[in-house]
């Protein structure tokens, strides 16, 4: 059990760090749009709701991401069009993370929403 704490603490101090170093394009504006997001593949237990959640917020993207009981990620993600393209192209390029299907629909946005939250 203390070294799976001890990986698991490793792991998010090395996402961490690589979240910090990313160098973030030059966004024009674009349309703030909120979509619901369904990735498949290797997305549990990699430190990808970790990972989505740094990177949404450095982005001053809002909402929540959760893992889902079929194994896969689920998350409704609001901001502008080309920061939420971005974010989704960044997930997929990871070499510890396997995305093999991404699923998305467009869903009404949310004005009052300030934050973006991982749900447990």
């Amino acid at each position: 059990m203390l070294i799976k704490k001890l990986l698991k603490n490793l792991q998010d101090k090395y996402i961490l760090n690589e979240g910090e170093d990313i160098k973030l394009p030059e966004f024009k504006r674009s349309d703030v749009v909120r979509r619901n997001i369904i990735f498949s593949g290797k997305v549990q237990k990699v430190g990808f709701r970790y990972e989505l959640y740094l990177i949404a917020t450095k982005l001053k993207l809002t909402g929540w991401v959760k893992n889902r009981d079929d194994g896969k990620v689920e998350a409704e993600i609001q901001g502008e069009r080309d920061k939420i393209e971005f974010l989704k192209t960044y997930m997929c390029s990871l070499k510890r993370i396997k995305v093999t299907d991404i699923k998305e629909v467009d869903i009404p946005v949310k004005d009052e929403e300030k934050e973006f939250i991982t749900v447990y």
